[in-house]
């Protein structure tokens, strides 16, 4: 028997193609994190239907909503998804094709209400109905921007609907669709992106005086790979003295604000956060901070010639006197130990990593900085 609902389809777009499949997966993964963007934004009681690629079929039974509930939706899908492209922009690590034109993706919203109804194929429920048909022909039409909010007659059926936003202006227009002609009126959502609040990034200067402990090493590999192989969170075990595994890293791409928790040889657990990055064509660094202690480990990698890098490691102690004391006596010469092991551990990784990369790309790993600047926490 059919059902009478809301269907509701944010619609994301704005990747062209990709050059390498290192930056195919990038994409999937921002796709992938936008998506579970949306979907925690839902606030009103949509069902998912199912994921369509770079679009989510939610939907709703019962009567049709008021106009300003789902306004509401749309600003909290619209405002969160463009909060997260802003903040990956400026904290990404990564300086793939794909990483960069995240900045420029956009969001369409299709809301829709008509007959339909569900079925089940194990644990995934399913749409069927005339409606569903229409709901997705209408994301094919003749808008020209690429972000809007459309509405089709069926919930605003006395035509132009009031505007639930003072900024939002009406726009009408027609899709002929297997089920005959659909009217519509569309809103740009422009107005709404410009509105949501920049992300600034702080630095936070370091005091020459705090840095407790520092060590340098020069590695036979380009400042990218030897880049690769200390800041993703997930080759730690490969190097880090003490680490085992690593697990619960927070992003699916690294940032800084990612968090990642490393389990120790000694049964501990560490969890990091990455504090600050920046670069340039020669010199990249970045830092982390650990939980429950002061302490900034500031990394700075330097190109040097011939494929061959230098990497500067420092420890500071940012809790004032007393912290610096108590680091200097009772942790400073096993945290040194330490950090010359790690260090001598990373030699033959950095090397598989080298290696990797010439075998992929002739010596080119397009997945990491190529041409940006700089951010901090």
């Amino acid at each position: 028997m059919a059902n009478q609902g809301l269907i509701f389809i944010p619609d994301i777009s704005g990747f062209s193609r990709f050059v390498n499949e290192t930056e195919i997966e990038h994409s999937r993964l921002i796709i992938q994190e936008l998506l579970e963007t949306l979907i925690n934004a839902n606030h009103i009681g949509l069902e998912v239907s199912e994921v369509e690629g770079d679009a989510i079929l939610f939907y709703r039974f019962g009567d049709p909503p008021a106009l300003e509930e789902v306004y509401r939706q749309v600003e909290s899908m619209f405002t969160s998804f463009h909060r997260n492209l802003q903040v990956y922009d400026i904290r990404k690590y990564c300086q793939c094709d794909a990483c960069i034109a995240s900045a420029a993706l956009t969001l369409k919203v299709i809301t829709h209400y008509g007959e339909f109804t569900g079925y089940s194929v194990k644990t995934f429920n399913k749409l069927i109905g005339r409606d569903v048909i229409v709901a997705h022909e209408l994301l094919k039409n003749d808008i020209e921007q690429h972000e809007y909010w459309l509405v089709t007659s069926s919930l605003a059926p006395t035509g132009a609907p009031a505007a639930p936003a003072a900024w939002l202006r009406w726009s009408a227009g027609a899709k002929q669709t297997g089920a005959g002609e659909i009217a519509f009126h569309y809103a740009q959502l422009g107005p709404l992106r410009e509105a949501v609040p920049s992300q600034p990034l702080v630095k936070g200067e370091l005091k020459p005086g705090s840095r407790v402990l520092a060590a340098t090493r020069e590695y036979p590999a380009d400042v990218i790979s030897l880049f690769h192989a200390t800041g993703d969170f997930g080759n730690r075990a490969r190097w880090m003295d003490g680490v085992v595994s690593v697990d619960q890293v927070d992003h699916l791409l690294p940032r800084v604000g990612m968090r990642g928790r490393c389990l120790m040889r000694n049964g501990e657990a560490r969890t990091y956060t990455s504090s600050y990055y920046e670069w340039n064509p020669a010199r990249i660094e970045f830092r982390e901070t650990e939980d429950g202690r002061s302490d900034v480990t500031r990394y700075l990698l330097e190109s040097l010639d011939a494929g061959r890098s230098r990497l500067t490691v420092e420890r500071y102690v940012t809790g004032g006197p007393g912290a610096e004391i108590s680091f200097r006596l009772l942790r400073r010469r096993e945290a040194v130990r330490s950090l010359e092991r790690s260090l001598d551990n990373l030699e033959p990784f950095v090397g598989e990593l080298r290696r990797r990369g010439e075998a992929a790309a002739a010596g080119e790993d397009a997945c990491f900085p190529d041409d940006r600047g700089v951010v901090g926490t």
